[in-house]
């Protein structure tokens, strides 16, 4: 357990730090003064100022933070010029923005590892066995996993349509397959002969297989970058879309009246990366990714306390011709910032109790994911 709670720290903390390294690098592009950027929540263990800016380890690692001068209110501004409410709107969206941007590219550069390591997924003419059910026609007649079907009744076989529609037709019938199979020994060819069952049990096909024309391609080391930033940014789009889709369903839901059942907190977070682990490094890594498409929506959605509260407030400036006032800004922030975290009790309070009912981290995962 200990060693789950340390990965789960690590996890969240590389996405917060990745997050606040963007609004650091961006503020001081733009010549804001960065007073802080510290490592862990504080009290602060260690501090050494370089430049203008203390670098710190805070006592509670988890997280970290960029405090910029001038970032919330003009009083205590000493620097005018490297203040960041002083700055002008196109900088001050650059550098709220560059948190979002930079957990964008973390899910790209996680998601373009998993491919590197593991291969890319491309489609083929070979229909292959990926399951095969108990008891049914092809187990008994001997098909495997990882079954090429090459030729059902003579005909040469390309795509699972194809496959299927025979299959199809010849229901109660005898259909002889031939099927091919690569084993470290070479290739092993069979002939298979099977009946396809006219009244299949519910869940099952006439024969009770799985099929994909899916297969695993692993390109030369040195372009598996590129294909893992291409497929990469791919999944990172994908999840992005499922998120926003996912808070549109959320947002509907609550307009309705309803309360929403695949929400999920710290605790649920905490579970899934617990789970992810177990398949190994590569399952966390994107899982990773995921996290961290999702901290980026979340982000840029318009409420206070969050980036996308601050956009919030600079189109507004732009709307009006005029600063909101900093102190009347700042206090709707804390405002949102409070009903964050007391949403986020409440979550974590109903993942606790699903927690307990499931009995399990697994039968909690399942609960969340019904």
């Amino acid at each position: 357990m200990v060693g789950s709670i340390l990965i789960f720290l690590l996890v969240l903390s590389i996405l917060v730090i990745v997050h606040e390294l963007g609004h650091f690098l961006v503020a001081k592009k733009n010549g804001v003064w960065v007073e802080e950027f510290g490592l862990g929540i504080p009290p602060r263990i260690y501090g050494k100022k370089i430049g203008e800016t203390i670098y710190s380890i805070n006592l509670f690692p988890f997280g970290g933070f960029c405090r910029m001068h001038g970032e919330t209110s003009e009083d205590g501004i000493s620097e005018p010029k490297k203040a960041f409410l002083n700055k002008g709107k196109l900088a001050r969206v650059a550098i709220v923005m560059a948190g979002v941007v930079m957990n964008f590219i973390l899910g790209i550069v996680a998601f373009g590892i998993v491919y590197s390591f593991s291969g890319i997924p491309r489609e083929s003419k070979n229909v292959k066995l990926v399951d095969i059910a108990s008891g049914s026609p092809a187990q008994v007649a001997g098909l495997l996993v990882g079954d090429v079907i090459k030729s059902a009744d003579g005909e040469t076989i390309n795509s699972i349509n194809q496959f299927v529609d025979l299959v199809e037709k010849n229901k109660g019938r005898k259909i002889t397959l031939v099927t091919e199979q690569s084993l470290p020994a070479g290739r092993q060819v069979k002939k298979i002969i099977l009946t396809p069952r006219a009244n299949p049990p519910s869940g099952e096909g006439p024969l009770g297989v799985v099929l994909s024309t899916t297969e695993i391609y692993y390109p030369p080391v040195w372009q598996r970058p590129f294909y893992g930033v291409y497929y990469g940014s791919k999944d990172a789009f994908f999840w992005g879309k499922t998120v926003i889709l996912g808070f549109v369903s959320l947002i509907s839901q609550l307009f309705m009246g309803k309360v929403p059942n695949d929400v999920s907190g710290p605790v649920g977070i905490f579970a899934v990366t617990t789970e992810a682990t177990k398949y190994g490094l590569l399952s966390l890594i994107n899982f990773v990714g995921i996290l961290s498409i999702n901290l980026a929506i979340l982000n840029v959605i318009p409420f206070p306390a969050l980036d996308g509260g601050r956009l919030l407030f600079i189109g507004i400036e732009g709307l009006i011709g005029r600063k909101v006032v900093p102190r009347i800004e700042a206090t709707i922030h804390m405002v949102g910032m409070v009903i964050l975290m007391l949403l986020i009790l409440a979550i974590t309070a109903r993942d606790v109790e699903r927690l307990i009912k499931a009995g399990s981290l697994s039968g909690f995962i399942q609960s969340v994911l019904k």
